[in-house]
């Protein structure tokens, strides 16, 4: 037995050419935009593949008042015929500009109230009021492209890795708390009073175990989740392509994330990568030239280490830095020497902000310094800065003399702002590369003890081995982080892949055997179980389609983002619970005036 189920539409609005000149066709969508020419009307019908004009001839009252009546964000359905639209009315600014649809029947679908701001036409709103109405802001075409370009770039992801091997497997989301780097989120458990589940920070055990497990090529597209404060580039949920590979060392990876990636860049980005294969940068290297560890490599602007000249200088500022073991460092700014005291003084404040007692300036104006400092200084003093930064007549140095971790803050900070002021962050470029040799340890001296700089799984160079006991801090990771334009888009490395290697590690970073097994007990039991030697990465989406489309907001990135707050305007989330239900979990809240609850 048949059934005949009329369809609400047969075709797309934006898919329709001049070849369908001729078709009657059934399409269904928004009323985009509506233009009353006192006898015609024009309507714009959007839906999600584009735009196609609608002209309705008032030879046809009942559809003509139909279309009268009608206004923006309708939901209409039209059967009708496509027509070859006049020569000169033709719309090179739509793909469909080359037709029109002649409608032959008219039905309002569902009515729409007036929207607190444009859909049709880029306007700046209120973040608060767009992520409050995320419903109508998903509508607006240049939302919408970026949430299909990331359906575009994940699809290429799982079709490349599939293509080579890779399974795509799901992982929990519901684990074991074992709280490292930033806070967890707990779940409560119903059924056992008083223990917790926590969402991931990331599948990183979980991904290991699948590698001792015997899969060796394994990826997912991963929810994780970080309980910290919401920033431009970081949010408390994010999405990561999660990869691991057995059998593998640094190089395998890297590659094999290159060539992704690339591919990547070229299919979307909008501009052209800047080097193949990705340059490699060691990491002191990088702290030496950038003052991080993600430098953006579409410009210059360089540290250089002026000490030399400076060692007997009689410039106190400078002096000391270098006698209590500081550095003093410079950045050469080509033709800018005339820069306004107003900007100076601006520079100086951000140069502040990154602990910095000042920024100190030399414009070298010809015949003439310009310089608050250059009284201080002899000649010989000058002219070394002048030789060692590459200084020519009208160029600008600015130098800070400090700790080396506020050198690093401070000038990175000067450099960035630097960037952005004098228009050097060329948005056509692509300027991938890949960071190396990263410490396995930093110190905490508040905790007195070492902590991982990654993660507690990375592996180590092999001819570091004998620093774990006498020189921790030297010991040089098998890590690799990949950045782009300035932003770390990801990163990873060959992980530890034996028990007593992962045992000293942890003994480290201050774990007593009794805390290793029951934090990590699962890892460190299954490494006795014939490890394979393994390695992956982390790869964040969010921060990739970010650096393709030059967004500086991750939330520009996501369907359903959080607010700056944390908060979510749309659901109203966080938000309390019923008494009942905290009482099924066993949980009482305890009131905390200075919290607010």
């Amino acid at each position: 037995m048949g059934y005949d189920f009329p369809m609400l539409k047969d075709t797309n609005c934006g898919e329709l050419r001049l070849a369908d000149a001729g078709r009657t066709v059934r399409i269904a969508g928004w009323v985009h935009r509506r233009r009353d020419h006192g006898g015609l009307i024009f309507i714009d019908l959007r839906d999600s593949s584009g735009l196609v004009q609608l002209v309705f001839n008032p030879d046809n009252a009942a559809l003509h008042e139909v279309a009268h009546r009608v206004r923006s964000e309708w939901v209409l359905q039209v059967e009708g015929v496509v027509a070859a639209r006049d020569a000169a009315t033709v719309n090179p600014n739509m793909a469909t500009g080359e037709v029109e649809i002649i409608p032959g029947a008219c039905a309002v679908l569902n009515e729409a109230l007036t929207p607190p701001f444009y859909i049709n036409e880029p306007a700046d709103v209120d973040e608060q009021l767009r992520l409050k109405y995320r419903y109508l802001d998903l509508r607006r075409p240049e939302v919408s492209e970026v949430i299909k370009l990331r359906h575009e770039v994940v699809w290429y992801i799982r079709k490349f890795l599939v293509e080579r091997g890779f399974y795509e497997i799901e992982t929990p989301t519901l684990i074991k708390s074992t709280p490292e780097g930033a806070r967890d989120f707990l779940v409560p458990s119903r059924t056992k009073p008083g223990h917790f589940f926590a969402l991931p920070q990331s599948p990183q055990i979980l991904k290991q175990l699948l590698m001792y497990g015997g899969f060796e090529k394994y990826f997912q597209i991963a929810r994780c989740y970080r309980d910290e404060d919401t920033r431009a580039n970081r949010v408390a949920e994010h999405t990561q392509l999660d990869l691991e590979m057995s059998f593998v060392e640094e190089a395998d990876v890297m590659a094999l994330i290159e060539e992704l990636y690339a591919g990547i860049a070229r299919t979307f980005g909008k501009g052209r990568i800047a080097q193949t294969p990705f340059p490699r940068m060691d990491y002191e290297d990088c702290m030496d030239r950038y003052g991080i560890d993600r430098p953006d490599l579409r410009y210059g602007l360089e540290f250089v280490n002026i000490a030399e000249p400076l060692k007997a200088s009689g410039f106190q500022v400078f002096a000391g830095a270098l006698q209590s073991g500081g550095k003093v460092k410079a950045i050469r700014v080509p033709g800018k020497a005339d820069m306004t005291r107003r900007e100076i003084d601006e520079l100086t404040e951000i140069a502040k902000g990154g602990g910095a007692r000042g920024l100190a300036y030399i414009g070298f104006a010809g015949a003439e310094l310009r310089s608050p400092i250059a009284k201080f200084l002899s000649e010989d003093e000058i002219a070394g800065i002048r030789r060692l930064t590459g200084a020519e007549d009208g160029d600008m140095v600015f130098i800070v003399a400090d700790q080396p971790e506020v050198v690093a803050r401070s000038l990175h900070a000067v450099r960035d702002t630097l960037g952005d002021r004098l228009g050097l962050k060329d948005e056509g470029v692509l300027a991938f590369a890949w960071v190396e040799g990263f410490p396995l340890l930093e110190w905490r001296p508040d905790e007195e003890r070492w902590d991982a700089t990654h993660n507690p799984f990375s592996g180590f160079k092999e001819e570091h081995r004998e620093l774990l006991d006498t020189d921790p801090g030297k010991v040089v990771a098998k890590q690799y982080d990949l950045v782009l334009n300035g932003s770390e888009v990801g990163g990873g490395s060959v992980r530890i892949n034996n028990r007593a290697d992962q045992v000293k590690v942890l003994s480290l970073m201050g774990y007593t055997e009794q805390e290793m097994q029951e934090r990590f007990g699962v890892v460190l039991d299954a490494l006795e179980y014939g490890a394979p030697p393994e390695g992956g990465v982390g790869m964040g989406i969010d921060r990739l389609i970010m650096s393709l489309i030059g967004s500086e907001n991750i939330r520009d990135v996501i369907a359903f983002p959080k607010a700056s707050s944390g908060s979510d305007p749309l659901m109203g989330a966080p938000a309390p619970v019923d008494k009942a239900q905290l009482d099924e979990l066993g949980l009482r809240l305890i009131e905390d005036p200075a919290r607010g609850t």
